[in-house]
């Protein structure tokens, strides 16, 4: 299948029962996105909030080569900043991941930054990858509605107020997924951190997330730690259906194991 012709992220999101599956990115290698894409991931989550990375040329490289390699990409900006937003999908990416929401004032913001008028208030400009650069054939009707048709919009419940105001952001039209952050949510309650999510509050919250977000049509994003088949399994089960599997910086480390592995094996037999 060729890119032009692939299922979009947002097209597999709305099938009934479909499990994706994404990496997280965080080191800012164009090369690591192809190879990512190259094994048929659904996305890749790109992270500025935590990184070196800005809303500049180098982000827009990842988006570029995620486009070589036909995979979609979210992009994680820093918070609920428009600007941030809009040229994020300007560059071209799938998607944004939004940190710490906290309540529907927020949420209704992201919705307002992030589509066009009909269901928000997005600022435009047709000079942009997005709009094709205005090449022949634009129209701004058209680019409009196929922004707010593809773009697929992630906030991210990682706070107790989440949960104090889940329904209330949750009935903010526009949402497509939500991912839960078990480490920052632990953090916001002063819980051990645990990203098998063994905690019984945090266990019971994401709980919670899935009950509220299925008869919406929400999809649930999260960490699958360790990302193996057994916690897969797992996460698929409770009805999780967005996993996270891995980064590059987790499977680098795995790599330096594997090294120290093998050092201690000939180590001994040298010895």
């Amino acid at each position: 299948m060729t890119q032009n012709h692939r299922i979009s992220l947002k097209e597999k999101m709305r099938r009934e029962n479909a499990l994706l599956y994404g990496m997280n990115i965080y080191s800012g290698s164009s090369p690591v996105v192809e190879i990512a894409g190259s094994y048929d991931l659904d996305f890749l989550f790109i992270d500025t909030e935590h990184t070196a990375l800005g809303i500049d040329e180098r982000l827009e490289r990842l988006v570029l080569s995620s486009k070589v390699a036909g995979v979609d990409a979210l992009i994680r900006v820093s918070g609920v900043v428009e600007a941030e937003i809009r040229k994020v999908l300007e560059f071209g990416a799938t998607g944004v991941i939004i940190p710490r929401v906290d309540n529907a004032d927020q949420m209704k913001r992201i919705i307002q930054a992030s589509k066009f008028p009909g269901q928000g208030r997005r600022g435009g400009d047709s000079s942009v990858r997005s709009a094709s650069y205005g090449a022949p054939g634009f129209d701004w009707k058209t680019y409009c509605q196929s922004e707010n048709d593809r773009t697929v919009i992630v906030p991210m419940a990682e706070s107790y107020e989440f949960f104090e105001n889940i329904d209330e952001i949750l009935d903010v039209d526009g949402i497509d997924a939500v991912h839960f952050g078990p480490a920052d949510y632990s953090l916001s309650r002063n819980l051990p951190i645990d990203y098998k999510m063994r905690h019984p509050e945090v266990r019971e919250k994401l709980a919670l997330l899935i009950s509220k977000c299925r008869p919406r049509g929400i999809r649930v994003m999260v960490p699958c730690f360790p990302p193996d088949q057994e916690q897969a399994a797992e996460l698929a089960a409770m009805g999780c259906d967005m996993l996270l599997i891995g980064s590059d910086i987790y499977w680098m480390n795995a790599a330096g194991k594997n090294v120290e592995s093998i050092r201690a094996d000939l180590d001994r037999l040298r010895a």
